[in-house]
């Protein structure tokens, strides 16, 4: 089985050459037309499984977010527990393969309000994909959630998009809503293919002024065979981020 850190190896042999700027929307659509995805973990993912009960906070049949949610396992997995799951990816390829790998049957529809964009539903409505730019989603799409599972979607991005990203995050957040945000803390000198470091610093710049931040987990696993593939230092940390406005 894949775990996160064989595809932090992986994928830093795929950003190989790779500038950070040059992580466009174009880069990951051929990446899943030449199914180069070694980002995506064929298991549920160990964060989601250890933090679940922090997100569900004794709820049921909530509804759950996937940003940028490519095919990951995780969302049939939660779907399977009752949970209502709304992703948004940028490739149709990556959509179509987590029905056809799950074996799920689709319905695909326009989406009203959001240009060029598709909804991927399954028939009883449990999980609806919508193919697009994430930044041309709003909660007058789909309103707001319950929960939101951010597994390495916040970190590629470059600054200026991070900021846009977090704002659009608020927004979708419903009252109550519980933010499990999962980043690779990860670093080589002579190489900026990996996506950087989010520093907390800039985790409460990004969410603070609306958000209460509370780390849950954070590890420092650097094995002697990421030593081999360059890396100085990987580790992997958990926040939980909350509004403000819940606790007031």
């Amino acid at each position: 089985m894949s775990t996160e850190a064989d595809a932090v190896g992986k994928t830093s042999n795929r950003f190989e050459g790779k500038k950070h700027a040059d992580l466009t929307l174009e880069y990951w659509i051929t990446s899943w037309e030449k199914q180069q995805i070694r980002f995506h973990l064929d298991e549920v993912h160990e964060m989601l499984k250890k933090h679940l009960d922090v997100m569900l906070n004794g709820r049921k049949q909530i509804c759950i977010f996937f940003p940028l949610c490519g095919k990951a396992l995780d969302m049939k997995w939660l779907a399977d527990q009752g949970h209502t799951i709304v992703g948004v990816e940028i490739s149709e390829i990556a959509i179509k393969q987590f029905f056809t790998e799950q074996n799920l049957s689709y319905i695909q529809e326009p989406v009203p309000g959001m240009p060029g964009a598709d909804v991927f539903k399954s028939p009883e409505g449990r999980i609806s994909l919508f193919r697009g730019n994430i930044f041309d989603f709003s909660s007058s799409i789909a309103g707001q959630f319950d929960g939101i599972w951010d597994r390495g979607s916040l970190q590629p991005l470059i600054s200026s998009d991070r900021q846009r990203y977090s704002k659009l995050m608020i927004t979708l957040m419903a009252k109550g809503c519980r933010y499990l945000l999962d980043t690779l803390v990860c670093t080589k000198s002579d190489f900026d293919g990996l996506p950087p470091k989010i520093p907390e610093s800039e985790i409460r710049d990004l969410f603070g002024h609306a958000c209460n931040i509370q780390l849950l987990y954070s590890s420092d696993t650097l094995s002697g065979k990421q030593k081999l593939w360059g890396l100085e230092s990987f580790g992997e940390e958990v926040h939980l981020i909350t509004l403000k406005t819940d606790s007031s």
